[in-house]
């Protein structure tokens, strides 16, 4: 088999990066949909999240990732001590996320969990597999905030335990409901029902690794009414 490599160029994007929460030691911010969290191989993948926070903020790391179109709130670690506290903290899953979608169909049942292991596609780059043999544990837990009729959809809140790559995507589709906009796990008529990925990181919550304060980031869902 002949591995696909990946030749994604991304577009610009104009929208700015919001600075929610900021301190000696972390900045909180809400990331525009259709902005790289991190620079890729190609010069012409350069601005992503961590360029632009660079240019103010030498020391920003990203002690965690968003997808190119995937909106919402993230922490950055301003020196090396504090990204390892919450790398540490997202790897023992004591960081609470939640995030809104808007998902193709109705949803039958209010709430429920979504429990399939996630593995790497190894021809297909970069998307990922529902694989029982090979993948690793990935458990999403949802619940239905409403049901639209146009486009039909479902808008729901997603709460994953796990934070696996595409993990929501994948879910999503695995359970017969791609989120809308989605390239590489929806559907001709879910892609070209919204104009991004109806996936937003609506909120962020996690021990402080200075302070120990209960830090919690908020970014409004931008399609939180739509209907």
């Amino acid at each position: 088999m002949t591995r696909i490599t990946d030749t994604f160029v991304a577009p610009a994007c104009p929208d700015d990066i919001e600075i929610v929460y900021q301190d000696d030691d972390l900045i909180l911010i809400a990331k525009p949909s259709g902005l790289l969290s991190l620079s890729g191989k190609n010069p012409l993948n350069k601005d992503s999240v961590h360029y632009r926070l660079t240019q103010d903020f030498p020391t920003a790391t990203l002690a965690h990732r968003l997808d190119f179109g995937t909106s919402g709130m993230m922490v950055v670690a301003l020196n090396k001590p504090v990204n390892g506290h919450l790398t540490r903290q997202f790897q023992q899953r004591t960081i609470l996320k939640q995030y809104k979608a808007l998902l193709q169909g109705h949803l039958a049942q209010d709430h429920g969990r979504i429990d399939f292991p996630i593995a790497k596609d190894p021809v297909i780059f970069p998307r990922l597999k529902i694989c029982a043999a090979t993948g690793k544990p990935a458990l999403t837990h949802y619940r239905v905030e409403a049901r639209l009729d146009s486009p039909a959809g479902t808008l729901v809140t997603f709460t994953p335990e796990t934070g696996r790559a595409h993990q929501l995507r994948i879910h999503s589709q695995a359970i017969g409901h791609p989120i809308l906009g989605c390239d590489l796990y929806g559907n001709d008529l879910s892609h070209r029902s919204a104009a991004r990925l109806m996936l937003h990181a609506e909120s962020l919550q996690f021990t402080h690794p200075v302070t120990g304060e209960t830090i919690k980031g908020v970014s409004p869902c931008p399609f939180q009414l739509a209907d």
